[in-house]
Formats: structure tokens, C-alpha cells, sequence
């Protein structure tokens, strides 16, 4: 490959150290010349850029002076792609493949429907003690959005992702338009990646309840982009119902919390919601939904590891 083919983005705000691990996992990735690197912070305050600057002279490196969110931030790095694949990757995720991008480039030939792929992704805080895996590629309905990528002719056939969703949701209302579009969102094996995080950890986070409002109002905000009406009310019960019934009725108040203000969320977005959406057929509807669900998380037989379901 004579020029560049990937672009390798990663976003971040506040997480020099797990950024720095990252990139150095990836700098024999970054010294190809068919690869450019792409920073985004998002208005850190802990000197990221600074560093990032100083150590990595080869990225290019933008920033927001004030934090812009995750989605706006995506969408500013895939703005500057000028090369045939996106990647995007988490800044506490690294490729445990080698020589992912051979096999990204031979996958992308082969499946000329093919939009997105998404990774098999190991969420722990140590890499795998085996990376063997049974698992075959396979359509899917949506894709992991930090630990994906894009066939760039793909992106711009649709529109951008929902900076208004600020967290959550932006890979769900690409696949629905991808899916519009019949570009194809497909699940790649070969190519496993370690997410450094301790779920079990991740619910004792203070941003617990920030976290469920933003992942409930984005879930309800596709429902009146994408779905038939005639199947939105009884989605939104089952939606309210189920969080209810499994976490409030459990003593969890931070979780009603966060419906009641997801709630609020929905109503003030409608007027974005009427301007933004593109409605599936029945037909379609059906048809999407018996796509294979979204495969996110991925452990190695015969070991206990939390999966995160």
C-alpha cells in the first residue's frame, strides 16, 4: 500500500495515562506509512495535549477548548479523513491482533457491501490468557463504537452521528441509516481487541446515574428516529417498566433518578427528533430486527471472567 489507507482516531479527555499506554501499544501501527493517527481532546484540563504533542509529533492532534462531548468529537475527526478506512478505537483500548490492518484491508475487499466492522473486544483490565476464538464473521445490527471500523464511502452516505445524543447511542442511529442505505454492518473475530476496564468497578462510578440517563435517552430518542409509531408505545412501557421492575424496585434510587430526568430529556428533544427522522417500513422494521444482536462483549472459553451481561 503506497499511501495512506487508515486512519487510526481515538478521542479523549482527562485519561493521559491510559492514552499514553494505548498509543504506545500501537506505535508499530503509527510508524506505517499507510497510517495516520488522530487525537481528538475533548477539552482536558490534565495537560493530555501537551503531552500528546511533545511525544507524538507524527498525530494529528486537534482539540476543543471546552469538552464538545464524545459524539461531536467523533464526528470532527472522521471530518478530516482523507484515507479509504476509519479506525476508531477507545484511548484505554489496544489491538492484541498483530498486523490488524492486512486483515482489515483483505476483509473490506471481499464484502464490497460491507460498511462497518466491528471488533471482538476483551474487557479487562490484563489481555486474555488465550486470544483463540471459534467465533465467525457475521452480519450484525449495530457495532461497537470504540472498536470499529469504517469503510470511509460508507460514512458519507449517510449522516454523521447525533452530537445532540452528547454519549450513547451514535452507533445505533449510524446502523439504522446504514441499514436504509443497505450498506452491511458485520462482526470481525480475527481482530481482537483488550478494553481496559473493570465493569464490576464501572457501576461504583460516580457517574453511575449520568451514565443510565444518557444510555436510556438515547435508546428512547432511536425508537422516534428509526421505528414504526405504530410499535414505539408499547417499546417505551416495556423500556420504563423493565428499568423500573429490575433496578428501582431493587432500592436502586439513582436509577430513578435517571429515568425521570431521561424522561424530561426525550420531551425537550422532540423538535430535533421530528427534524431528524427517518422511519423504517414495517417491512424494514421486521426485517432489521432479525439481524443477529450486537456483539460487544467477548471472553475465552472455560474462563471466569465478568462478560458484562
Amino acid at each position: 500500500m503506497q499511501h495512506s489507507s487508515f486512519s487510526i482516531l481515538i478521542t479523549t479527555k482527562n485519561r493521559k495515562k491510559d492514552l499514553i499506554f494505548t498509543l504506545n501499544k500501537i506505535q508499530y501501527l503509527l510508524d506505517r506509512e499507510d497510517v495516520i493517527c488522530i487525537v481528538c481532546d475533548d477539552g482536558s484540563t490534565d495537560e493530555t495535549y501537551e503531552l500528546i504533542h511533545d511525544n507524538f509529533p507524527k498525530i494529528q492532534l486537534i482539540r476543543n477548548s471546552r469538552s464538545k462531548g464524545l459524539i461531536y468529537s467523533r464526528n470532527r475527526m472522521m471530518s478530516l479523513v482523507n484515507t479509504e478506512f476509519a479506525i476508531s478505537i477507545d484511548d484505554d483500548l489496544h489491538f492484541i491482533t498483530q498486523n490488524p490492518l492486512e486483515i482489515i484491508q483483505k476483509a473490506f475487499n471481499e464484502n464490497p457491501k460491507i460498511g462497518i466492522f466491528s471488533f471482538r473486544i476483551f474487557w479487562n483490565l490484563e489481555e486474555p490468557e488465550t486470544i483463540k476464538s471459534d467465533e465467525v464473521s457475521h452480519q450484525m445490527k449495530s457495532f461497537a463504537g470504540g472498536a470499529n471500523v469504517w469503510r470511509m464511502t460508507a460514512w458519507r452516505d449517510v449522516p454523521e452521528y447525533p452530537a445532540w445524543f452528547v454519549f450513547y447511542g451514535e452507533e445505533d442511529f449510524a446502523s439504522y441509516q446504514l441499514f436504509k442505505k443497505k450498506w452491511d454492518i458485520f462482526y470481525l473475530p480475527e481482530i481482537l481487541v483488550n478494553h481496559r476496564v473493570n465493569l464490576n468497578e464501572r457501576k461504583k462510578d460516580s457517574d453511575y446515574s449520568l451514565r443510565l440517563k444518557r444510555s436510556l435517552r438515547s435508546a428512547w430518542y432511536l425508537y422516534f428516529l428509526f421505528y414504526p409509531i405504530r410499535v414505539i408505545p408499547k417499546k417505551l412501557m416495556y423500556s420504563i417498566w423493565m428499568q423500573i421492575k429490575l433496578k428501582v424496585f431493587k432500592g436502586d434510587l439513582k436509577a430513578l433518578k435517571a429515568i425521570i430526568l431521561a424522561i424530561f430529556d426525550l420531551i425537550f428533544s422532540i423538535p430535533k427528533i421530528i427534524k431528524n427522522a427517518n422511519r423504517l417500513s414495517l417491512k424494514e422494521y421486521q426485517a432489521y430486527q432479525k439481524l443477529e444482536e450486537t456483539k460487544l462483549y467477548w471472553q475465552p472459553e472455560n474462563k471466569k471472567y465478568y462478560s458484562g451481561k
